[in-house]
């Protein structure tokens, strides 16, 4: 099957150009565009760039499939234009063995409409005391470890799971934040938490959290990626770590690129994030590394929670928000307001989290896989959070109005909006 893809804006990460042109599909795969389509596809001017590879999102299966399932987060994933799914394994049971990950596997190339690459479990029941089995673990498929935002406490563990990890050429993920410093806290501290009477977390837990996992990467020479970085005083550690020659990355949530401290000021509990939302300051000094490219990567970091869990006291209710399908809408946020352009942006969206995990999608060179994502960056719509195709309805962006909205999402060049649309 061959499918020409014209009149398209070609938004190419890989080139960092941004050209009206035309795009040949064969099989499946980008191809030389030569030869007499089966199919065109007029693109009408519209935006045509590489699927969405989302690093950190939570499928609650299993144990708590009432907040989100492989099917219900895989069409989320084609309505925000995300080909490609990185779960996490902090589920119930966590996913610490084969056997859970084989299931994990299975439930997911069955229900979801999109790519997923299941995490494991960097040690068991992500309890910090005893390292998974990471070979069998990897053979059985395991895209990268991590214990998700339990922080491994005790050094001397996670320095042999960082070593065990190098010797196999296995990812780490870790969370930096200092657990002691940060327990308890349900916002940033400062002035703001003091007035609004909430416990805070100071900024530096962050900083401290990075200044041990890197000596700790000196110290193994594993590759590892900060899931992360949310405060202006990491960042200096993070482009010594790079300067240095260290295998390291850093992603950041979308929320904490597009929000901060003050919008939890009437104590919404769908703000309420881990790590806690910034400052302002902080929060433009994290774009201003996206776009200098000492932070890598953005993710949904997508967090179903229920009702039940969000619809409590602020301090008492659950963290996290579930972002599959506002992603790239979120994303368009940074490239409207002249803080990068669209090649830049979809390199942290696709590219740079392909590379990270060795995938080939993630760009538009012939012979990549054609998972692609057709999107108007301009045009405006307003979130109703109870129209979300996610299980769980927990967006900070609810009533919103954004700006660009995806049109057609496509995997191995078919088009799942419309295979969906009519199931």
């Amino acid at each position: 099957m061959r499918i020409l893809f014209e009149n398209a804006r070609l938004i190419d990460p890989e080139t960092g150009t941004d050209a009206i042109g035309s795009l040949m599909v064969v099989d499946g795969l980008i191809a030389e565009n030569t030869g007499k389509p089966d199919e065109v596809i007029d693109c009408g001017g519209k935006c045509l760039a590489p699927g969405i590879v989302d690093i950190g999102v939570k499928v609650s299966e299993p144990g708590e499939r009432h907040k989100e399932s492989f099917a219900s987060a895989g069409r989320a994933a084609v309505a925000g234009g995300i080909t490609t799914i990185v779960t996490r394994p902090d589920t119930s049971p966590a996913i610490d063995t084969p056997e859970t990950l084989e299931f994990v596997e299975r439930r997911a190339s069955i229900d979801a409409a999109v790519n997923v690459l299941p995490m494991a479990a960097l040690t068991k029941g992500r309890d910090g005391k005893e390292m998974t089995e990471i070979g069998f673990l990897m053979d059985a498929g395991a895209a990268a470890f991590t214990d998700c935002d339990r922080v491994v406490t005790n050094t001397k563990v996670f320095s042999r799971v960082l070593t065990y990890a190098h010797s196999l050429g296995a990812l780490v993920i870790g969370h930096v934040q200092e657990p002691g410093l940060s327990a308890g806290g349900s916002v940033t501290s400062g002035k703001f938490a003091t007035l609004r009477g909430l416990s805070g977390v100071s900024p530096m837990a962050e900083r401290m959290g990075l200044d041990r996992d890197i000596a700790l990467l000196e110290m193994t020479g594993a590759a590892y990626h900060v899931d992360q970085i949310t405060t202006a005083r990491a960042l200096p550690a993070l482009e010594r770590a790079k300067a240095n020659g260290l295998n390291i990355t850093a992603g950041v949530g979308i929320h904490h690129l597009t929000l901060n401290e003050m919008d939890v000021a009437d104590y919404r509990t769908f703000f309420k994030l881990k790590p806690p939302l910034r400052s302002e300051d902080d929060r433009l000094a994290v774009v201003e590394a996206v776009a200098s490219g000492l932070i890598d990567i953005i993710s949904s970091m997508h967090t179903p929670q229920d009702e039940e869990s969000k619809r409590l006291p602020f301090e008492e209710a659950a963290s996290g928000a579930v972002a599959l399908e506002t992603l790239l809408s979120a994303a368009l946020r940074l490239v409207h307001a002249g803080h990068m352009d669209l090649p830049h942006l979809f390199r942290a969206l696709a590219l740079n989290p392909a590379n990270r995990l060795g995938l080939t999608c993630g760009r538009l060179s012939v012979g990549a896989p054609a998972d692609l994502v057709l999107f108007d960056p301009d045009v405006s719509w307003k979130l109703d959070r109870s129209k979300l195709l996610s299980k769980s309805k927990n967006t900070p962006f609810d009533e919103a109005i954004l700006q660009g909205k995806v049109i057609a999402t496509y995997v191995g060049g078919i088009n799942k909006t419309e295979s969906l649309a009519n199931a």
